[in-house]
């Protein structure tokens, strides 16, 4: 009798995930770092996955609709939790590590993890970063836009472009039995030339099973240098990119990051399943 395949596809193993073993196997014994089978997700996960992903798109669609100058970050808040709740989802960042909301609102220099407040009011030549994560059945689902309302200068619609096409070319470098590292060596590089700078300390992650989890991905790095991307893997990229320095701070009693020099900050993410034809974009 044939070995059914541990990823509880009902295919032996020997069509099913024996040749991926295999090969990572033989990256292993040349010195890459590679994953366990933990963070290979398996099919009956990929379900659940997609489905909170779209879940996630769709509010981040809601949002689209509604976002408008005169308007709070609070309201953002409200949308996102009514829409979520509506459709049998939990917003992941409610009362996560203490996450008083249900959405991250980042407004200009504000890098990540903006608190939504009745006091902060959206303005004409804003640029906002939505960051929604979603809990649906056990699963999670990832992703963030910019928003640019009114009158936006050409150097702030500038970075938000760039930072876009930062997200693009770090997906397209996601590809299978390549590295982390590749991510950021594709990213780092076209945002500096065109002089802006990658925040380090913050980064993308691996998602599905939980909202973080293994390999972390740095949006600066070398090729042929981090974990191993192995098919069904799923990771969130999210380049948070700089008009100024690099240099970020927190504010005492805030979760919110900010620019230490005041300059604008833009951040795009996407989770992308790593599969042997492509990264394919779950959530955008």
């Amino acid at each position: 009798m044939e070995e059914l395949c541990w990823c509880g596809s009902g295919k032996s193993y020997a069509e099913c995930h024996k040749s991926i073993d295999e090969k990572i196997a033989l990256f292993k014994a040349a010195g890459y770092e590679v994953p366990d089978r933990s963070l290979i997700k398996t099919p009956e996960q990929l379900v659940g996955i997609r489905k909170a992903c779209d879940l996630n798109t769709a509010i981040l669609d809601e949002v689209a609709k509604h976002i408008k100058v005169g308007m709070s970050t609070e309201d953002i808040d409200r949308i996102v939790y009514d829409f979520t709740t509506a459709h049998g989802g939990i917003p992941a960042p409610l009362n996560y590590d203490g996450f008083p909301k249900s959405v991250c609102t980042s407004v200009n220099d504000q890098v990540c993890h903006g608190v939504p407040s009745e006091h902060v009011i959206l303005h004409s030549g804003d640029i906002v970063n939505i960051d929604v994560s979603t809990i649906l059945d056990g699963y999670y689902g990832d992703a963030s836009r910019m928003f640019m309302l009114g009158h936006v200068k050409k150097d702030a619609k500038d970075l938000v472009g760039i930072t876009k096409e930062c997200l693009n070319r770090g997906i397209k470098a996601a590809q299978a039995w390549s590295c982390v590292g590749d991510i950021g060596a594709a990213i780092a590089p076209y945002a500096r030339k065109h002089g802006y700078s990658v925040v380090e300390e913050y980064g993308g992650h691996g998602v599905g099973n939980e909202l973080h989890e293994d390999p972390f991905v740095c949006h600066v790095g070398k090729k042929k240098t981090g974990m191993l991307l192995v098919p069904g893997m799923v990771i969130a990229i999210e380049p948070m990119i700089n008009a100024g320095r690099k240099d970020i701070y927190w504010e005492d009693n805030d979760d919110c990051v900010y620019t230490a020099d005041g300059s604008l900050s833009a951040q795009w993410e996407h989770t992308v399943l790593i599969t042997e034809d492509g990264p394919e974009i779950l959530s955008y």
